[in-house]
């Protein structure tokens, strides 16, 4: 275990700017070799006299640099040399990071500074554990920047995407598609992007109808207010899409597709059994409704066939790489069905003509890299600590899990309501959504919210966040009545 000097370099700004500093200038002056593993979070906030917060924070710019790796249930160590990426000018981090201070609020511990602390805990969206995937990307773009196989002179098509677009068909080996090649396949900015395209391709007419699940991922909403289509909730239950909620919604608003996240359904974590799917298909065949399937938190190894198997004429496919390799990159791809691949072509040309050049390029590279898929599975044992520490604490209330999903479900007990436990939660330092996030604007939300998995933060200091929910949960005020 390496010590660190424990008189922090003095540096304007935010005091883990100060930490960051002093860890950096440790490294390039050789006190701190290749490999070396640092203390604990709360080991070095002891010694420093300030909060677990600021050294995690510390530890997470030093980690976006290079300069650090984290390894999950190992811990943080100096990064070897080919992966670190100092300042050029080796200006402080503090005159040159454009990360925002978090507040900490300073709680008195005997004579050694602060212990039990207070900083704000981001659980509103997952966020992927660093992993070695930083590391590939760069030295893949390097790869690119040299020589580029797509050029740097013309506009993208889908032709010059065609390798990466092979990338991405091997990348979905083993879920459920049916037949497929990688002509059916649309590269897009993003998931979002790619349900935008899709629906794009499907809609016609002066108002047409999207329908959604009760509750649902936002973005389906919002790219159907892109398109100036009315949106309309279908009912659920422990199976997802009621299948005769769903034909009263469709022949009542003539709709012309259904939204579904049938694997992972966001918020919820519901998974749709293959009995279910194929009642709902009966149903969308009988109304020529169009099925589209957003995959972007699948599990591995999902055994039921995708929509676009089981219904090969309407069934829409989408995903990304935001919740497996890196968000950063915006890669999402739609998977067209049969007959139907020109319309999904012609909404991405004539939308944005295609990613750029340099992004396919690496994109081919990194889901052929043979570390990917390695890579994925390293992402999501990382995400199941946190949720097993999820469960350890929350779990005697009625909680909603899933392994390797990065997001849990949290009906709340009597004498809370979701604005008010999300307000609570946060005034404890722990950043959660409400269920009225994830309904349409004029129906009722439960008294539920969703807890994301934060990977990006040390898991001592995502355990603290659920003590904190769960202090909150056992304590419900009395000036709330149900």
């Amino acid at each position: 275990m390496s010590t660190i000097n424990t008189e922090v370099l003095p540096t304007k700004g935010p005091k883990y700017l100060s930490v960051a500093d002093t860890i950096a200038e440790s490294i390039r002056s050789g006190d701190l070799a290749a490999d070396n593993k640092l203390p604990p979070v709360r080991d070095l906030a002891y010694q420093l006299g300030i909060t677990p917060g600021t050294v995690a924070r510390a530890y997470t710019v030093l980690t976006n640099k290079g300069l650090l790796r984290a390894e999950v249930g190992r811990g943080t160590f100096v990064a070897g040399n080919d992966e670190r990426e100092l300042p050029d000018d080796g200006a402080p981090f503090g005159q040159n990071n454009s990360l925002s201070p978090i507040e900490i609020d300073v709680v008195p511990h005997g004579s050694h500074g602060t212990i039990a602390a207070r900083w704000p805990v981001s659980l509103f969206s997952p966020g992927l554990p660093e992993l070695g995937q930083a590391g590939i990307i760069r030295r893949l773009l390097a790869e690119v920047a040299q020589e580029p196989p797509s050029g740097l002179m013309h506009y993208p098509s889908h032709a010059s995407s065609e390798q990466a677009r092979i990338a991405v068909l091997n990348w979905l080996d083993n879920v459920r598609l049916g037949r497929v090649d990688e002509d059916d396949i649309v590269l897009a900015n993003g998931g979002q992007n790619a349900i935008l395209i899709i629906l794009q391709s499907i809609l016609r007419g002066p108002r047409p109808t999207v329908l959604v699940e009760e509750l649902s991922y936002p973005g389906f909403r919002r790219a159907a207010d892109l398109l100036r289509a009315p949106v309309v909730p279908v009912a659920m239950d422990k199976d997802g899409l009621i299948p005769e909620a769903l034909e009263e919604a469709a022949r009542t608003y003539g709709a012309q597709v259904i939204c579904t996240s049938p694997d992972v359904q966001n918020p919820t974590g519901i998974f749709t059994p293959i009995k279910r799917r194929e009642a709902i298909v009966d149903v969308a065949r009988r109304l020529d409704l169009q099925i589209v399937e957003d995959a972007c938190y699948q599990s591995s190894g999902i055994p039921v066939p995708s929509y676009r198997m089981l219904a090969p004429e309407r069934g829409w496919y989408l995903s990304s790489l935001s919740k497996t390799i890196t968000p950063g990159l915006r890669v999402g791809y739609a998977v067209a069905p049969e007959a139907q691949s020109a319309n999904l072509r012609r909404s991405a040309d004539h939308s944005f003509f295609g990613l750029s050049a340099p992004i396919v390029d690496l994109t081919a590279k990194l889901l052929m890299h043979p570390e990917a898929i390695a890579l994925e599975g390293k992402v999501r044992r990382a995400f199941d600590q946190y949720i097993r520490s999820a469960v350890n604490h929350l779990g005697i209330y009625e909680l909603t899990w899933r392994e390797s999903v990065p997001f849990l479900w949290l009906r709340l007990p009597k004498g809370w309501r979701a604005a008010a436990f999300c307000q609570a939660a946060e005034a404890q330092g722990v950043q959660i959504r409400s269920a009225e996030e994830f309904v349409a604007r004029e129906a009722r939300a439960p008294h539920a919210v969703r807890i994301a998995v934060n990977a990006m933060i040390p898991l001592d200091i995502f355990d603290e966040a659920m003590v904190r929910l769960r202090r909150l949960l056992d304590n419900p005020p009395e000036r709330i009545s149900v």
